[in-house]
Order: structure tokens, then C-alpha cells, then sequence
């Protein structure tokens, strides 16, 4: 009883770590637009072959920022939006918890492109989405040259994980859970 006591207290405090890192407010729909296309901007920048990518992608979701923060156990927590073609059709969360050893906070990006309608439709019409359970996510990397390796996009579902110096190598999205919200 104890135990279950603690555990919940502590995911209480991850999940305020997360809170207090963010801007304090939930972003409204213009922000969150303004941030998916710097976002998206600074992808097609820094790694070559991108914007093709994603032009042919049935949609992308971004998630400009996604900030993680733990002490023992953690959270982490983002906003993003769905965009098909150049237009914004919803408004994503992404939510995850871990155990082991953490402390401190960071802020990544995440972008997810789904190459295939089906996959699409499939994430469309879910009420949460958790990667590694309901689809997965290949997470691309950068080969020789700096540019993407195009043999790896043959998967329904790609990422790309990017912090403030750019393409994260080393890391998964499985266990976070997707879910629409309205602004």
C-alpha cells in the first residue's frame, strides 16, 4: 500500500517538473502553428532530403517541443499539430512516464510522418495512440553525407527526434501515448 502511495507521489512530482517547464499556460492553435513551422523549418535545414520526405507523407505531426524531467521516475509532456498538405487538421499531445535513472529535464522536437494514408487513417481515427502498441514509429537517422537514408523509409510510420543541436541518435518513442485535444 505504501509502496503504490509513493510511486504515486512521485509521478505527481515528474509530471510537475514537466508543468513548470513549459510556459505555465496551455499553448493556444496560433502558437502551436507558429512553433510546427519553425519546427519543421529547422528539419528541412538541417538535414537535407527532408522536405521531399515529407511532401510525400499522407501527414505530419510535429511536436516543437516536448520537455522531459524525472528524479528517479519521470514524465514527459508536448503539444503539437497534424498537418496534411500545408494545412493543420488537429491538435496532438504527447504523454509518456519512465522508471530508472533520470534527473534533470531536457526539451527535444519530435516529427512523425505517416508515409502511408492506412497508417494515417488508422492514427486518425483512434481516441489515444500509443507508439509501440496501436503502430510504430522508425525513427530515422542521418547516413554519409549528412543527408537521410532513403532505403530505411519503406516503414507506414517514420520519426525524427531533434534537439537544439540537431538529429538524436539512440532513442525510442515506445510507451508514448498521442491523444487529440481542442484549441
Amino acid at each position: 500500500m505504501y509502496f503504490g502511495r509513493a510511486i504515486c507521489a512521485v509521478l505527481v512530482a515528474a509530471f510537475a517538473l514537466v508543468a513548470a517547464s513549459t510556459s505555465g499556460k496551455a499553448a493556444g492553435a496560433g502558437e502551436i502553428n507558429g512553433s510546427v513551422s519553425v519546427t519543421l523549418d529547422r528539419l528541412f535545414r538541417q538535414i537535407p532530403g527532408t522536405r521531399n520526405v515529407a511532401a510525400k507523407a499522407a501527414g505530419v505531426l510535429v511536436f516543437p517541443t516536448v520537455v522531459k524531467a524525472g528524479m528517479g521516475v519521470g514524465g514527459e509532456y508536448g503539444e503539437g499539430a497534424m498537418r496534411v498538405g500545408s494545412r493543420t487538421v488537429g491538435y496532438y499531445n504527447t504523454v509518456a512516464a519512465s522508471v530508472g535513472f533520470q534527473l534533470g529535464a531536457q526539451a527535444r522536437s519530435v516529427v512523425i510522418m505517416f508515409m502511408a494514408p492506412a497508417a494515417l487513417a488508422k492514427f486518425q481515427g483512434m481516441d489515444g495512440w500509443k507508439v509501440g502498441v496501436d503502430g510504430s514509429v522508425t525513427l530515422i537517422t542521418v547516413g554519409a553525407g549528412g543527408s537521410i537514408d532513403t532505403d530505411k523509409i519503406t516503414s507506414p510510420v517514420i520519426g525524427f527526434v531533434l534537439d537544439s543541436k540537431g538529429l538524436m541518435y539512440n532513442l525510442t518513442l515506445e510507451g508514448s501515448k498521442i491523444s487529440r485535444i481542442s484549441r
